[in-house]
């Protein structure tokens, strides 16, 4: 039988940091909480091998019998991201080097070469002798397996792993020699033994090397933790999943690639509390998790419950902010909140991160809200957990894309690939409409309209997916500098690949027109900034709208063939959400809830409609008339004809007989 679905809550509990009569405290505070659940051992190799092949397991013995004696789950980590320091003194071979040759030293955390043997072995063995361990413990409720894979290593172990990823993919150095381009520079691959990683050098180095180093460093991580999620699920019980977290919207790791190993996809995600858009931020990345996850509920592993400790100046997030942003990720499909981390450390590097138990103590503002969001997560369990949010439009994101796009000898360094992304998010956030994350490669037959933001390079199979979608009546919205590469980052003929020029109206792309910082050309109805490009259309394009003045007076900035639109240039923020509200209309696509007012974000998680308030200032949404009552689940106020909504207000509102409202 299925255990029902739940919401958990929790955070990163590092009782190492505490002497131990601190404990007991700890639980009388979790339960005062609402806390379910506790991430333990995280970065404790140290604690748990102090020596080689020393172990030291009863203080987790403890811990986790604690833990069960109170109900509270524990979501186990392997703590293979940080080795303790008589691993690199002993075998320096496990700790990475930079580009530069330097090496990186233990002292801080994420000094593993992913690539070394004695590494790999290590970890495996403290994961094995934890996993036999406590596999079977009842207090488990979950693996997590290291800690934001992140680390680069250029080092010869490395290089060896680059040498045999390469030889598995290419199969001969002709092929290698063809996909890099080497004939130019006088690159030319003899042997295998030439090979090595982008290492310093004395200009500008091989693209395609640069993008097969991204590739293969992404691959070498994924097999360190592959390696560990096998082992852990031999000692465990089918139902007891696995995880990994993600860092939010990362350049490191192809996420799509990883999420298709996990059991459930985690994340960690802070957004900045001064940013007026920290909520659409914060809407991205669930909408891009949730993507990962196939529209399964995912996990939020890590955020802040006040203030952070690594940006310029770390504000703390103001009274109900947390609370905004935890229903927040909940609405868009969350099924576990957690915060780093509990008790807020004394010493170390994070001391003045935030922590659910900050340095005031219980008496603390951030606690009483943590009680808070604790208190509603359990209102709404029942009703949430398990369920799926849907969406009509998908956003099409590659990190291959990313790392290619990304790189030195571009026509612009002022195109910021996640800044374009999060743009065309925030015009589709602020019109309502619920979206998903998708792969170029992925069905998209499901979707009303498909947009993308910016994919430079786009692989054969990624290109006719798209046209298959547009054959089958889809819509598609494309972002400037789009299809101009293929899998190796070689130039498509006539600057864009001729499927697409085809598909969206283009005759011929003479030039790229980049722009510079705070300037912007004129579009007629809107301003276009960041890009602008030198078209001819084809005869049977519409051309949307028009350059006026410059080089460029009288050319397409905004093309339309049939039910495929291309966009030249970045428009302004209002008139890309004119443009991409109007497309979505046309599509069918109607937002959970329209003509919400300015920052209140309405979505749909199964039978119940999130009202979320990003604004500071009281407002009243109206409900359709035709609305019977609507009950909010967080406090059982019925509403019918209209919701007040006052400072970061959330309502999660449910009809009588389980029905959410207006379709």
């Amino acid at each position: 039988m299925t255990a029902p679905a739940r919401l958990l809550y929790g955070g990163d509990y590092n009782p190492e940091q505490w002497p131990e009569e601190v404990w007991a405290e700890d639980v009388r505070l979790m339960k005062a909480a609402g806390v379910t659940s506790v991430t333990l051992g995280v970065f404790s190799w140290a604690k748990l091998e102090p020596r080689p092949g020393a172990r030291e397991f009863g203080w987790l013995d403890r811990l986790m019998d604690l833990m069960h004696l109170h109900g509270i789950g524990v979501v186990l980590a392997t703590p293979t991201a940080s080795p303790p320091p008589w691993l690199g003194r002993l075998h320096p071979e496990t700790l990475p080097r930079d580009e530069n040759g330097q090496t990186v030293w233990w002292g801080s955390r994420q000094q593993f070469a992913h690539s070394s043997r004695e590494y790999r072995r290590r970890a495996a063995a403290i994961t094995e002798d934890l996993a036999r361990r406590y596999g079977r413990h009842p207090a488990l409720r979950m693996w997590h397996i290291n800690n934001e894979y992140c680390t680069i290593d250029h080092g010869d172990e490395a290089a060896r792993g680059f040498r045999d990823w390469l030889r598995a993919k290419y199969l001969t150095l002709d092929a290698l020699n063809e996909a890099w381009g080497t004939a130019f520079w006088s690159q030319h691959v003899d042997t295998w033994e030439d090979v090595i990683p982008p290492r310093r050098a004395q200009y500008l180095r091989n693209p395609a090397q640069l993008l097969d180093f991204r590739r293969f460093t992404s691959d070498a991580l994924m097999e360190c933790f592959v390696a560990e999620r096998d082992i852990v699920r031999r000692h465990s019980p089918d139902d007891v999943p696995v995880t990994t977290n993600f860092m939010p919207f990362w350049i490191g790791q192809d996420a799509w690639a990883w999420a298709e190993q996990e059991d459930v996809v985690s994340v960690d995600v802070y957004p900045d509390p001064r940013d007026p858009l920290g909520g659409q931020y914060n809407a991205m990345i669930g909408d891009m998790t949730r993507g990962q996850a196939g529209g399964r509920p995912w996990t939020v592993m890590e955020q802040a419950a006040g203030a952070v400790n690594w940006r310029e100046v770390n504000q703390p997030k103001p009274r109900g902010l947390n609370r905004l942003w935890s229903l927040q990720s909940v609405a868009r499909g969350a099924d576990a909140i957690f915060h780093f981390q509990w008790r807020q450390s004394r010493q170390g590097a994070e001391k003045f991160h935030s922590g659910m138990v900050g340095h005031a103590g219980e008496e603390g503002r951030a606690f009483a809200e943590v009680k808070r969001i604790g208190a509603e997560l359990a209102l709404l369990e029942e009703a949430v957990a398990g369920t799926r949010v849907s969406a009509d439009v998908a956003v099409l994101h590659d990190w291959h894309s990313w790392w290619a796009g990304s790189q030195d000898a571009r026509p612009s360094a002022k195109v910021v690939y996640e800044d374009v992304v999060r743009a065309w998010h925030r015009a589709l956030w602020e019109a309502g409409t619920t979206t998903d994350f998708a792969h170029p490669e992925h069905d998209l037959s499901a979707y009303r309209m498909v947009v993308v933001p910016q994919l430079y390079l786009l692989t054969d199979r990624a290109v006719e997916n798209l046209l298959a979608y547009a054959r089958g009546g889809g819509r598609i919205v494309c972002g400037f500098f789009s299809g101009v590469a293929d899998a190796d980052d070689r130039v498509r003929p006539g600057g864009m690949d001729a499927r697409l020029r085809e598909l969206f109206g283009i005759r011929t792309v003479h030039e790229w027109w980049p722009l510079e910082s705070g300037e912007s050309v004129d579009c007629g109805e809107f301003r276009g900034t960041l890009w602008s490009e030198e078209l001819t259309a084809a005869p049977d394009a519409e051309v949307s709208s028009a350059y006026r003045g410059g080089e460029l007076d009288g050319l397409p900035a905004v093309l339309r063939r049939g039910r495929a639109w291309y966009l030249s240039t970045l428009p302004e923020p209002s008139a890309l959400r004119t443009l991409l509200a109007g497309v979505a209309a046309e599509a069918g696509v109607r937002p959970p809830l329209p003509g919400l007012p300015a920052g209140v974000e309405a979505v749909r998680r199964g039978e119940v409609l999130f009202l979320l308030h990003h604004g500071r200032d009281e407002v009243v949404v109206e409900l359709p008339a035709e609305e019977g009552p609507l009950r909010d689940l967080l406090t059982g106020t019925e509403y019918t004809g209209a919701v007040p909504l006052g400072r970061f207000g959330v309502v999660a509102l449910r009809g009588e007989r389980g029905g959410h409202g207006a379709a």
